[in-house]
């Protein structure tokens, strides 16, 4: 009895004013990426075969957007960042309504590729820009607890856009990404003023100066520091490995269903599996993991998920067995490593948790994905079948184990 109530009280300390704002927060960021996301993933499946070039163009345009991101966060504070950043791309959201409806360019299946590789930059940049927020304002002990309520808030959203997605799935045919967009844009409208009015705690307790330094901060920190490169590398790996599971994936799509409809509302319907689950394990299991298992154990276990992922795929590809390994994977990145992860981030200097943080979760990703994208394109030209692809890369998910193990050898690190 002691101990539930131990338990009960640790659970009810994390709900506090600050907590739920910056859940609201996440909440309409989240939401505004996955009423976005259904519609990425069906561009992806309708230009599978382009995949590693428009990703090789995302990562370039991460390469180039950086500098510019650095510079402005050089020149700035938290508010201004919100502010810059989130006008910019409902600035972006915008333009593409604009071409769909004014200009008459629904049929361009280069406006479609153009709104893919845009769609991979959002969903980076308007979660990094989110993070950079929290991991600034929320550092010490007991603020990082709240990164739990926080995760939460974010499902809660991700379930509420993917809900709209699904309803306007129909509405796809006949007027494209129209109602997607405009209801992207009111979201990051109120994610951007919500954004402003929680920099005020920063404000208050005179920690939102500019940030100061130059633009290529980022990159060169990455490259220079051993604990900002070892994340790097983690990040590189990762995300390249989720590349190769979702290039498999889609391509078992592509076999099950030619329905353009039939496929937004099963990628839909995974996030809403996906996202009460995830909601779950944020609310009452995320900060205990953490403080228990420590981020050694998280961070080595992605590894030994994507092995098993990659085992699946390799023996029994099927539209079940994308579904099983999707949800897991996804519920184990937003569940405990995603968490893990922005607490080491909170540990960094400064500068870096203002640039590193965005660079590697930007470009780096990118670049993991067109890692992941080039790993399948070598198999295509060897005419290795699609199925044994995950099994060559189970080797590299050892390596990510390893490269976890590395960043947790950092002494700061012990005592999450």
């Amino acid at each position: 009895m002691q101990n539930l109530k131990i338990f009960f009280n640790r659970f009810i300390s994390v709900f506090t004013k600050d907590s739920l704002l910056a859940s609201f927060l996440f909440f309409l960021v989240l939401s505004s990426w996955y009423i976005l996301r259904p519609v990425r993933n069906e561009m992806a499946v309708a230009n599978v075969d382009e995949l590693p070039l428009l990703l090789a163009f995302g990562a370039l345009a991460m390469l180039l957007a950086n500098p510019v991101y650095a510079w402005v966060a050089s020149k700035s504070n938290l508010k201004k960042i919100i502010t810059y950043c989130y006008s910019f791309l409902i600035l972006n959201l915008l333009l593409f309504l604009f071409s769909w409806r004014v200009l008459d360019l629904g049929d361009s299946v280069w406006l479609g590729r153009i709104f893919y590789i845009w769609c991979n930059i959002y969903s980076f940049f308007v979660v990094s820009i989110f993070w950079v927020l929290i991991i600034n304002i929320y550092r010490n002990a007991k603020s990082r607890s709240f990164y739990g309520v926080i995760m939460a808030g974010g499902s809660l959203g991700a379930l509420f856009g993917s809900e709209i997605s699904k309803r306007f799935a129909s509405s796809f045919n006949d007027f494209g990404l129209e109602l997607f967009c405009l209801s992207a844009t009111i979201l990051l409208s109120l994610a951007m003023i919500t954004g402003r009015y929680l920099t005020t705690k920063a404000e208050n307790n005179q920690k939102d100066k500019n940030v100061g330094g130059s633009g290529l901060d980022g990159i060169k920190n990455v490259i220079k520091v051993s604990e900002i490169r070892s994340i790097a590398i983690y990040v590189w790996i990762w995300t390249g490995l989720m590349t190769v599971h979702w290039m498999t994936a889609i391509t078992i799509i592509d076999g099950w269903s030619q329905d353009p409809e039939e496929r937004i509302v099963f990628f839909s319907f995974l996030e809403q599996i996906v996202t009460p689950l995830t909601l779950i394990m944020q609310l009452f299991l995320t900060n205990i993991f953490i403080k228990y298992l420590g981020v050694k154990k998280i961070l080595m276990t992605y590894g030994l998920l994507f092995m098993l992922v990659f085992v699946l795929y390799g023996t029994m590809p099927s539209i079940t067995i994308v579904a099983v390994a999707t949800v897991t994977l996804r519920l184990f990145e937003y569940g405990l490593n995603k968490p893990t992860r922005e607490t080491v981030y909170s540990t960094l200097a400064k500068n870096d948790r203002y640039k590193s943080s965005v660079f590697i979760d930007t470009f780096v990703s990118r670049l993991g994905d067109l890692s992941g994208s080039s790993f399948i394109g070598l198999g295509k030209f060897f005419s290795v079948g699609f199925s044994t692809m995950p099994l060559i890369a189970i080797p590299i998910a050892g390596v990510l184990s390893l490269a976890g193990l590395k960043i947790s050898k950092n002494e700061r690190l012990k005592d999450f």
